[in-house]
């Protein structure tokens, strides 16, 4: 029996954030028993602890979809950290996480963790060609889209920036293509939050699924808005409203310009599961 937690993160209120399952011992476990368990959770993310080989790190962890495995996540890297706080340093204030993309530091804040942004594997302009494929596949016309970015640390986010956070709300995408899709929208200047988040991606046989609250995807947002002038951080993203969900990202910055991206996470079961 392995020790095991589901974390509900970017959320004070237990199920109405993004939940990630952590198995905090999996030494030992194959590839193929961390695929079947991660296929069988049906989660968007399922994670496995496991001793660090970097002498910098606290932990490693594998980040698995119930079909393929990333090398960096944003929730699942708050809810890892979560879990193993919980079990072995609940008074420490930062931790090093190693994990496919490298190392990265976890770090508490005011109301919760925080991850530093990783850098992006991919930037720049999209082509004007995709950025209609994409249009289609949100179901918009080309014209309202007001920006498009790569923004891709990891997952192979492309950012889109829309009007406002209504259009954002009104998307119904409908797509088989490969594409990993992450909009935005500004929110009225006396809002509580900044911008207004959805993120898609492809659903494997077909078709085009919406993730609850996006930890990798804010903080690629946040570097492209940041740069450009339409954000000033500190700042709140709201993501999750349209799937009923109400996820909450907090975005700030060091003085050297080091991007955190933090939210809440609290521990919805915890126990042990037979691998």
């Amino acid at each position: 029996m392995r020790e095991f937690q589901q974390v509900d993160v970017f959320s004070t209120t237990p199920y109405q954030g993004n939940p990630v399952a952590v198995v905090l011992d999996a030494d030992g476990l194959s590839d193929a028993r961390m695929r079947r368990f991660a296929a069988w959770t049906n989660l968007s993310e399922t994670t496995f602890v496991l001793p660090p080989t970097s002498p910098e790190a606290d932990y490693r962890v594998r980040i698995f979809t119930p079909s393929a495995e990333l090398p960096f996540a944003g929730h699942p890297t708050l809810g890892t950290c979560h879990a193993w706080l919980t079990a072995h340093g609940p008074q420490r204030e930062s931790v090093v996480q190693e994990c496919g993309a490298g190392l990265v530091t976890v770090r508490r804040d005011a109301a919760g963790l925080a991850f530093a942004a990783p850098p992006l594997l991919r930037s720049g302009p999209v082509e004007d060609e995709l950025v209609g494929r994409i249009a289609t596949a949100l179901g918009i016309e080309r014209g309202e889209i007001v920006d498009a970015q790569w923004a891709d640390n990891g997952p192979g986010w492309v950012a889109v920036l829309l009007a406002d956070a209504e259009a954002v709300l009104a998307l119904q995408p409908s797509y088989t293509d490969e594409l990993y899709i992450g909009v935005a929208g500004a929110h009225s200047a006396d809002s509580p939050e900044a911008f207004e988040v959805r993120a898609f991606a492809p659903l494997g046989g077909g078709g085009c699924t919406e993730d609850p609250v996006t930890g990798s995807l804010n903080a690629s947002l946040a570097e492209w808005l940041l740069r450009t002038g339409r954000a000033e951080a500190p700042y709140v993203a709201r993501q999750g409203t349209a799937l009923g969900r109400d996820g909450r990202v907090r975005i700030t910055t060091d003085p050297d310009g080091a991007i955190w991206v933090g939210g809440s996470t609290v521990t919805c079961i915890s126990g042990q599961v037979e691998l």
